[in-house]
């Protein structure tokens, strides 16, 4: 008896809120926020739930720490690019790809703005679009803009990868049925939905994101020189 208890306190000495957090997040990569409960994380790191919670609060916590370390891995690996303009693209492509990646992210994100993962992610665009020279008065503009861009369009098409596995096919089969669709409209009420459908058949989500970003990238830069 006295060997099995000391089996226990060695094992649960070895856990960490890391390899709980690294847990959680392959639960959540593969069952979504349902797939996360205390049960299948304790049978996953086979441990009982109390050496869980001796290192995280509740699922709440636990949704907020696995977010904010798929985040901050992301931003760091921003920081390797070079100048303030590609440090914010590579932010951008960073998180469309953890979003694609790990499509619950989105969903904690926008339950928790205030949270560390979000401010994250805006201090890492502020600061570069500080570097850039922008004026203070136009700062929090820009950064929001680039922000919710970011965010919006990267988890629209986590949301549409989900839509399409849910109805049993991929992304080609989707945009089809949805270019099909389009082509079915009034021709003289969606005249410019009808001209696009064949482009979005052919569309590259990655491409199309990054071209957005190059965009608003511009008009920042423009923003911070002075008035003719």
């Amino acid at each position: 008896m006295t060997r099995n208890t000391r089996r226990t306190q060695r094992g649960e000495t070895s856990l960490s809120r890391d390899s709980i957090i690294e847990a959680a997040i392959a639960l959540l990569d593969a069952g979504g926020e349902a797939g996360l409960t205390f049960r299948a994380l304790s049978e996953r790191l086979a441990t009982g739930a109390g050496a869980i919670y001796w290192h995280v609060a509740d699922k709440g916590d636990l949704l907020d720490a696995a977010c904010d370390a798929v985040v901050a891995r992301t931003m760091a690996a921003a920081a390797d690019s070079a100048t303030p303009r590609e440090r914010m693209r590579a932010i951008g492509v960073g998180m469309f790809d953890a979003l694609d990646a790990h499509p619950w992210i989105g969903a904690e994100l926008a339950r928790s703005p205030g949270a560390l993962p979000m401010v994250r992610i805006l201090e890492g665009i502020g600061g570069q679009v500080r570097a850039l020279g922008v004026p203070s008065q136009g700062q929090w503009l820009a950064a929001s803009t680039l922000l919710n861009y970011i965010l919006g369009v990267a988890g629209q098409n986590a949301a549409n990868a989900r839509v399409a596995r849910r109805l049993g096919g991929e992304r080609p089969a989707l945009l089809e049925s949805v270019a099909a669709a389009w082509l079915r409209l009034d021709e003289d009420a969606y005249a410019f939905t009808r001209s696009v459908a064949a482009q979005l058949r052919e569309h590259d989500d990655r491409a199309d994101f990054m071209a957005g970003i190059d965009l608003i990238l511009d008009g920042i830069e423009q923003a911070r020189r002075p008035p003719p």
